[in-house]
């Protein structure tokens, strides 16, 4: 291949990383799509193709539909058995945030209300909301007709909106106030604070450090209360699990805001939160080394803050 079509590739890169990690929630995943997008375009009479970027983009949006629809997939992402992978804040592979639909895309609350979604009705979503592409082009890329499209974002917004509890955005400090007060009331045993904290529906999501095959859920906000002031009390065995007793950091991971705990330079594990008028209405927790290797790697290269416990 020669350089300007490797060079022509690589441009779009970060945007096809991105929107694959849309279609798929998994960074590994949505590497590997990438990657076998770079082979089809190596092996494509790219003479014949009049926009690189359309056709690239029609390669791996259906390279990601063939995988979700893999039995493989729908045994992973079966009810109960799978989370979002998180992304610190800065990776490119986050995407495009110039718009409120662009940043809640990615959010890991509708990513997960994504799984819910046909893989049509899914890309139609992604396509649609956070890249701004227009039906017809969204028929062409995924061989349907306009009206169809039309009738798959609908179906899509309407389904993310009922379920999407939260209401507008909330502002960056007062949602890292609010995480603070909860991490403060969490280590301190103030179970009655915590359960001021959360909202009547509050919900909270946990993969068990990995160590089952299904995830962990709590629903009412007395019973996530009991979960967190449990997860957030230290104890020597945990301390073994980690590898140390881990420091606490506060930092924007998917565009929320989340606690992560970091033994040396590694994060161990990480609690993402749905904030919204003051108040928890979500926390998804995700501890399986697979699931946080990405977010190491940028932790890694990232400038931390002062963490806001030294050693739990």
């Amino acid at each position: 291949m020669d350089s300007a079509a490797v060079e022509r590739f690589e441009a779009g890169r970060d945007r096809l990383a991105s929107l694959a990690y849309r279609l798929l929630g998994s960074a590994a995943d949505a590497e590997d799509a990438v990657q076998d997008t770079f082979l089809r375009w190596q092996a494509a009479d790219r003479e014949r193709i009049e926009v690189p970027e359309a056709w690239l983009t029609k390669v791996l949006t259906n390279l990601c539909l063939d995988r979700l629809r893999s039995a493989q997939a729908r045994h992973e992402r079966a009810a109960g058995d799978w989370l979002p992978e998180p992304l610190l804040e800065g990776d490119p592979m986050l995407g495009p945030a110039d718009t409120v639909e662009q940043r809640e895309s990615v959010s890991l609350a509708v990513l997960a209300l994504l799984e819910r979604l046909s893989p049509v009705e899914r890309a139609v979503y992604v396509l649609r909301e956070a890249f701004s592409y227009r039906h017809a082009e969204i028929a062409g890329i995924l061989g349907i007709t306009e009206s169809a499209s039309q009738q798959h974002a609908h179906r899509a917004r309407v389904r993310i909106s009922a379920e999407r509890r939260r209401g507008g955005e909330t502002d960056p400090a007062s949602a890292r106030r609010v995480v603070e007060e909860f991490l403060a009331a969490a280590t301190s045993g103030r179970t009655e604070r915590l359960v001021a904290l959360l909202t009547d529906d509050a919900t909270a999501v946990s993969d068990g450090a990995g160590l089952g095959k299904r995830l962990l859920r709590y629903e009412t906000r007395e019973r996530v209360a009991s979960f967190v002031r449990a997860g957030f009390k230290p104890t020597p065995a945990k301390r073994r699990l980690a590898g140390g007793s881990p420091a606490m950091h506060i930092a924007l991971v998917n565009g929320s805001p989340a606690v992560l705990a970091v033994v040396g330079e590694r994060v161990v594990g990480a609690v993402v939160f749905d904030v919204g008028d003051g108040k928890v209405a979500a926390l998804r927790g995700v501890a399986a080394a697979d699931r946080l290797a990405r977010l190491n790697k940028a932790w890694r290269q990232h400038e931390p803050g002062a963490p806001v416990i030294d050693a739990w």
